[in-house]
């Protein structure tokens, strides 16, 4: 049977955000609990956090910021969907975020048609997010896209066709994206159950085992450098 990897392998210039941007005008960006930097920012600030966003793109003569997979973040204390109870408490990021401007064109990063799509509202998530269906030979997995603008999901329709590299979307804003700095929530998602137009995009460290092998690093398809 045909691997995630060998797919992943066949796949060179693999965009998710505006192609026009190339990989070597990205920068890595650390949110994990470990930059000290990030306590004298108030991240629960989407102003604040995208001003912060800005200013680190612009010092290191980048255009857009990436990163996060497998991190441990302290930035989603502030929302009650990932801290139900002490023993639960969902801090692990297991997608990959591009940080750029609102409005940036979001690409289908493979042929695949559409799964489901949903507004998931509420501080801290997605807001409106995509799943696209992919199958290459035996294998079948799901991408994800999360926190684009309300007109992106406007006039969907499930099964509809998407080319690699086609225009999927565009970005949200604060006001519509779960409050954050804007930014792409790219995910890989192998066996997606039941969920329609949502998935989890970031765990406990209970479950960190299962969501790393179902969710793959994003990154193995991109291939940003």
């Amino acid at each position: 049977m045909t691997s995630l990897k060998s797919v992943f392998n066949s796949f060179d210039e693999v965009y998710v955000i505006d192609k026009s941007i190339h990989y070597h005008q990205y920068v890595p960006l650390d949110l994990s609990e470990n930059n000290q930097i990030l306590s004298k920012i108030n991240l629960e600030n989407a102003n604040d956090f995208e001003d912060f966003i800005e200013k680190y793109v612009t010092k290191n003569n980048a255009a857009i910021a990436f990163g996060g997979y497998n991190e441990v973040r302290n930035l989603y204390k502030r929302s009650t969907i990932f801290n139900e109870n002490d023993k639960t408490e969902r801090n692990i990021h297991i997608g990959l975020d591009i940080w750029t401007k609102a409005g940036t064109l979001v690409l289908a990063a493979l042929d695949g048609i559409i799964h489901s799509y949903q507004n998931n509202t509420g501080l801290g998530n997605y807001g409106p997010t995509i799943i696209l269906q992919h199958h290459f030979d035996e294998c079948i997995f799901y991408t994800l896209y999360g926190h684009l603008s309300e007109e992106s999901i406007a006039k969907l329709k499930i099964g509809t066709e998407f080319k690699k590299g086609q225009i999927l979307a565009t970005l949200g804003d604060a006001t519509v994206n779960g409050d954050y700095a804007p930014h792409l929530h790219f995910q890989i998602i192998k066996d997606i159950g039941n969920y329609y137009g949502d998935y989890p995009g970031v765990c406990s460290s209970t479950d960190l085992h299962y969501f790393l092998v179902n969710c793959p690093d994003p990154n193995l398809l991109l291939k940003i450098k």
